[in-house]
């Protein structure tokens, strides 16, 4: 997108500066990146930023009596500045949890069940991951739909088309540039919800794919762990995350699993 037109990239620009937070009492003010194009878990409505992750963090450093801001830097900026720990130190932004990139980050404990989906018009012959292979793919680059398909597809081939964001991803298979799109089941449902003149079908492959749960982004070694993961927590026990959780998905969702995970 930001190819197309000085507009659209002005306008990436005032979107990257936008913060939204919350005032909480005492300490330094911890500073989080995210990618706010990610709905429904992180995006621009108009000029303020929404979403699950979003109300979920207000709710864990309310607990957890931090001051913070979330600044919506994009994804590759988000996992660099992160990593180096000085400008910002979190990330919240649907990230799952790799051994990967565990090499690279910590994580808060996890707070989300996620699973990729893949999305297709009505009438495609696609039923499954493996009828990729020799098919057109968009994908969010960086992301695990990106190294999923890396290697079902082969981590050359051209017809795997690594976009910016989902939002990228999603018009490509509008203007028919590819025959699928892979990402997040919350992304994949929204859109479908979203458009429902478009004919898009939702494929679940849990043979190729597994569940994933999202965490807090961390660098390695930040002393916020300790006092994000007892809040995070708080949230999903005391209820509150079970609200959120049925405010944006219209359905309970499974804390026990959640909890259970490391």
């Amino acid at each position: 997108m930001k190819k197309f037109s000085v507009l659209i990239v002005a306008l990436t620009f005032v979107l990257a500066l936008t913060a939204c937070g919350a005032k909480q009492s005492g300490g330094t003010k911890v500073k989080f990146a995210t990618d706010a194009a990610y709905a429904p878990m992180e995006f621009m409505d108009k000029d303020k930023m929404t979403g699950f992750d979003i109300d979920f963090l207000a709710e864990v450093m309310k607990v957890a009596g931090m001051q913070y801001e979330v600044v919506n830097t994009g994804w590759d900026t988000m996992l660099t500045s992160v990593q180096q720990g000085k400008e910002y130190q979190a990330g919240i932004s649907s990230v799952s949890i790799t051994d990967e990139r565990k090499q690279s980050y910590d994580y808060s404990i996890p707070y989300f069940e996620s699973v990729n989906m893949i999305l297709v018009k009505e009438g495609s012959p696609i039923k499954s991951a493996t009828d990729l292979k020799d098919k057109k793919v968009a994908v969010q680059i960086s992301t695990t739909a990106d190294t999923l398909m890396s290697k079902i597809m082969g981590q050359d081939n051209k017809s795997l088309k690594r976009m910016d964001n989902n939002t990228l991803a999603l018009l490509e298979l509008d203007n028919g540039g590819v025959d699928a799109v892979v990402a997040d089941v919350a992304i994949v449902r929204e859109y479908i919800k979203n458009n429902p003149n478009k004919k898009l079908v939702a494929i679940a492959d849990p043979k190729n794919f597994d569940s994933e749960f999202y965490g807090i982004l961390l660098p390695k070694g930040s002393e916020l762990k300790a006092k994000l993961d007892p809040a995070i927590k708080t949230v999903i026990e005391n209820g509150t995350y079970a609200t959120l959780y049925k405010k944006w998905f219209g359905q309970e969702p499974d804390t026990k699993k959640l909890l259970g995970q490391k």
